[in-house]
């Protein structure tokens, strides 16, 4: 079974984070195990502005290196992917798609099947590119998107497999203008029926920043990665996830600043 490092808000782009995010593939490239053994996650906020293109080809381009090294790369946007963080256009959506699955008709949630492990993605910022929507930071993740989680988790593609959900907005502490609006109808779809949720977001908040939530809603492993790139010195992860051990202890930060 592949382990898993989870990065998030990397916000490439934004004073010295694109040279940490050089950083971090440099170093995880160093690691002992072939690429071939791992699956990286990043959810959202690629980048710090998607307005100017500088950053999204320089983003890119460090996704395109991890790929090329043999790396398999599974991101999400964040709301900075789709515009500057608090202000948001839909254009982007199809963009994203675009650039990172080379598909602008993809839909979410995205399902990935490696080795005995459901890899399941979701886009928690683009049901709020709708009118005034587009404005702050909070997340939504829409009743088509959760029926078709639902249906996902329901199939025999997915029986017996480890599941793993991951999104860009924190889905459990409130806060007001970032908040993941549907949280509670996400918990209904996925409460006590998967192994790992991974996310991001809140990384200013040193209380939320980077916080396990291990058990919540019945799922045993439950990571928010702050920033990864430790964006204006916030906290922030680049975790090791190792799905083959019960035990979450034998997870680790991999410290590849």
């Amino acid at each position: 079974m592949k382990k898993i490092i989870h990065l998030s808000d990397l916000h490439v782009g934004h004073k010295d984070c694109g040279e940490k995010f050089m950083a971090i593939i440099e170093n995880i490239s160093s690691l002992s195990q072939p690429p071939s053994d791992y699956v990286i996650v990043i959810t959202g906020d690629i980048v710090d502005n998607a307005n100017h293109a500088r950053q999204t080809d320089e983003a890119l381009k460090g996704i395109m290196l991890l790929k090329e090294k043999g790396y398999t790369v599974l991101p999400v946007p964040g709301n900075h992917d789709y515009g500057s963080g608090v202000r948001g256009k839909y254009r982007y959506v199809g963009i994203f798609k675009e650039r990172y699955f080379g598909n602008r008709e993809l839909t979410y949630p995205r399902l990935d099947i490696i080795d005995e492990t459901a890899f399941i993605g979701l886009d928690s910022t683009a049901e709020e590119l709708k009118g005034v929507d587009r404005f702050l930071s909070e997340g939504e993740l829409g009743t088509d998107q959760l029926e078709r989680l639902e249906k996902i988790l329901g199939s025999k593609d997915v029986e017996g497999k480890q599941k793993v959900v991951y999104l860009h907005h924190h889905p459990f502490d409130y806060k007001p203008a970032m908040h993941l609006k549907d949280s509670y109808s996400l918990r209904m779809v996925i409460e006590n029926r998967i192994d790992l949720l991974l996310f991001g977001h809140y990384h200013v908040d040193p209380i939320s920043a980077g916080k396990i939530y291990h058990g919540t809603w019945g799922i045993s492993r439950c990571y928010n990665a702050g920033s990864s790139t430790h964006k204006n010195g916030n906290t922030g992860f680049q975790r090791v996830i190792d799905l083959s051990d019960p035990d979450p202890a034998v997870d680790y930060d991999g410290n590849f600043i």
